[in-house]
């Protein structure tokens, strides 16, 4: 209690607060992403529910991997060396999401394209088969986000009650914003391709992350902004020619 009046009172710590929760509402848009991708693929009366199961779980686990820092700070440690690089567990968990991502992102990809292949896609998995595979998806993705995530907190600041004010705020803005992004994903085709693309993108940095290739994020991060704004403005241009088509009607 004593260490938390104390947090409270240092301005240093309030601007380590504000960064890292900065920090994990970035990092956190990527699982996002996945989520609103994944969800929209359910009938509608199970996308909120499950939206909010793996947002909650993301949170759960955040939390529990706080509570065992000590754990999560050797995860960094080198189990093996190979191709000149000491591949620690966290090296191996990012390879691992990073495939996964990869490879879910080409599978959406190959659905959007060639419509009737999702169709017999999704008449072969019923509700609830469907409904579990995604939770267990986003579990799978939200173990790989997380321990990134925690290891980012780690390497920010060494105080816990900064971590956990953090992790607790930038997990309550994706769950805020999950929804919204969601529906707007699923009311603009384009949009997904361009989400699936990003999800393909993260998949790659992630496999380079844990071969041992730094990429700073804020290169894939203003690459998925510039995309995006590019996006927006042909969203602008086709309301633009279809009201003005509508008007010469």
């Amino acid at each position: 209690m004593q260490e938390i009046m104390t947090l409270i009172q240092d301005p240093a710590a309030w601007v380590a607060l504000i960064t890292l929760v900065v920090m994990e509402v970035v990092l956190g848009i990527d699982n996002l992403i996945f989520i609103s991708i994944l969800t929209n693929k359910l009938p509608p009366e199970h996308r909120e529910k499950a939206r909010k199961i793996g947002i909650g779980l993301a949170l759960v686990m955040r939390l529990v991997l706080l509570g065992t820092i000590a754990w999560i700070v050797q995860l960094t440690e080198p189990l093996f060396e190979a191709f000149g690089h000491g591949f620690s567990w966290k090296d191996l968990i990012l390879i691992a999401g990073g495939l996964f991502l990869v490879w879910k992102a080409t599978k959406e990809i190959h659905h959007t394209v060639d419509p009737e292949d999702h169709q017999e896609d999704f008449i072969a998995n019923s509700t609830t088969t469907g409904f579990a595979s995604a939770i267990g998806q986003i579990l799978l993705l939200d173990l790989v986000f997380s321990v990134d995530s925690i290891i980012t907190a780690v390497g920010m600041t060494p105080h816990l009650p900064i971590m956990v004010v953090a992790v607790v705020a930038a997990v309550t803005v994706m769950l805020v914003a999950a929804t919204p992004l969601a529906n707007f994903i699923e009311r603009n085709p384009t949009i997904v391709m361009l989400a699936l693309a990003f999800l393909l993108m993260i998949g790659t940095t992630l496999i380079a992350e844990g071969m041992g290739f730094h990429v700073p994020k804020g290169y894939v991060y203003a690459a998925m902004a510039f995309s995006a704004l590019v996006e927006v403005l042909n969203m602008f241009a086709r309301n633009a020619r279809k009201r003005k088509r509508d008007a010469a009607h």
